[in-house]
């Protein structure tokens, strides 16, 4: 599984070439954990467009060495192997799980890697959603887009948001891929009036509450100590009566400016309250579904608002991060009257399956490298 380059001489040549880290975690079973294939299909694209690159750990990046262990994919043996390779130019970060990135070694290896003179790297952290939404909230270009939004903190707050709005959605501030996510609908006429769906691996289950209190603890006991916000709800539009929503990949390109690189479009699964994949949610095509909710020309119109959206949120949410971001995706929904609304950002976005949108995705981290790499110390970047 393991093999060692000593071949300095090699290394030398190598040396006139950028070099790309894509950035992770040790892994006791299997040399370093994240998403295998997509780091082999990385690999691959960066010595197309004339790189080196290789993936990294926190351990194994010792920033005080000129060469440093690292691992490639070889394609023959279909395998990872081991080699000693020259520090990098640019930083990918692709620590895959937020519990390994607040370890206090990996997060003394970023604050170095962040203060570095010669290395650059991009989407230092995980996004927290309650920030994104105060991030958007502070523009009055992008404030339109976010529904209203509040910490979930008490009963008396619940109360008053469906007061409000008798839809709602409870989301976990640091959850993925529609894990521990909630809906809630508030039905007057009925006898149990509160209806909450908690959603499951690939399905979802509804209790029926009397009252508030009720309500409350069962909540509390479903939130399971995680810190939660709670969100109007937005009725989406739909396709054969499953909702859907828009998936749109945002990256920096070859100029520094932010770009979009593809959109697409999850339909939720038949009992599931969330479109992530993961959840039951299947790949569509977005211009289809458009098409068949508002026909040819409104379509047309809500596809373009939604790209333009994307950017102008993007944009804003670099501004209020404060530091290097070279990509993210982001959720948007398209309600019954074709409004967009923003519902999350990730900035280590999951690989899109759409292969123009894979494609271009992978091309655009070496691109935008490679214009890192021209920056001087401080001015890196460029909304």
């Amino acid at each position: 599984m393991q093999m060692e380059l000593a071949d300095e001489s090699n290394l030398e040549l190598h040396n006139t070439k950028p070099v790309m880290a894509i950035l992770t975690v040790k892994d006791d079973v299997q040399l370093f954990r994240g998403n295998r294939n997509n780091f082999a299909d990385l690999l691959k694209v960066g010595r197309e467009v004339g790189f080196i690159a290789y993936v990294v750990t926190t351990k194994q990046l010792i920033l005080s060495k000129k060469r440093i262990k690292g691992y490639v994919f070889s394609e023959d043996t279909q395998s990872w192997q081991q080699r000693t390779l020259p520090l990098p130019n640019v930083i990918y970060n692709r620590i895959p799980l937020r519990e390994d990135e607040v370890k206090p070694s990996v997060r003394r290896k970023l604050a170095l890697l962040e203060k570095h003179p010669r290395i650059r790297m991009f989407n230092p952290t995980f996004f927290n959603k309650w920030h994104l939404f105060e991030w958007l909230n502070q523009s009055k270009s992008t404030k339109p887009y976010v529904p209203l939004t509040r910490r979930l903190t008490s009963q008396a707050g619940l109360g008053r948001m469906l007061q409000k709005h008798s839809y709602l959605y409870l989301k976990p501030v640091s959850g993925k891929a529609g894990k521990g996510i909630m809906t809630l609908l508030l039905q007057p006429e009925k006898q149990m009036p509160y209806r909450l769906k908690i959603q499951e691996k690939k399905k979802s289950i509804t209790y029926r509450c009397a009252n508030l209190a009720e309500l409350w603890t069962r909540v509390r006991r479903e939130c399971g100590g995680e810190i939660y916000i709670v969100q109007r709800g937005i009725m989406l539009a739909s396709f054969q009566n499953r909702s859907f929503d828009l998936r749109a990949l945002v990256q920096k390109n070859q100029r520094g400016q932010w770009d979009i690189t593809g959109i697409g479009a999850r339909l939720a699964g038949t009992t599931s309250i969330t479109t992530h994949v993961p959840r039951g949610g299947s790949i569509e095509d977005p211009e289809k579904l458009l098409i068949s909710s508002f026909g040819m020309e409104h379509a047309r119109k809500i596809y373009i608002r939604a790209k333009n959206t994307a950017l102008l949120i993007a944009r804003q949410v670099e501004r209020g991060y404060g530091q290097q971001l070279g990509e993210m995706s982001m959720d948007l929904g398209v309600d019954k009257n074709g409004s967009i609304w923003f519902f999350e950002a990730n900035s280590k976005p999951m690989k899109f399956d759409e292969p123009h949108i894979r494609k271009k995705s992978l091309e655009r981290i070496f691109h935008y490298g490679l214009y890192l790499m021209k920056q001087t110390p401080g001015k890196a970047g460029g909304a």
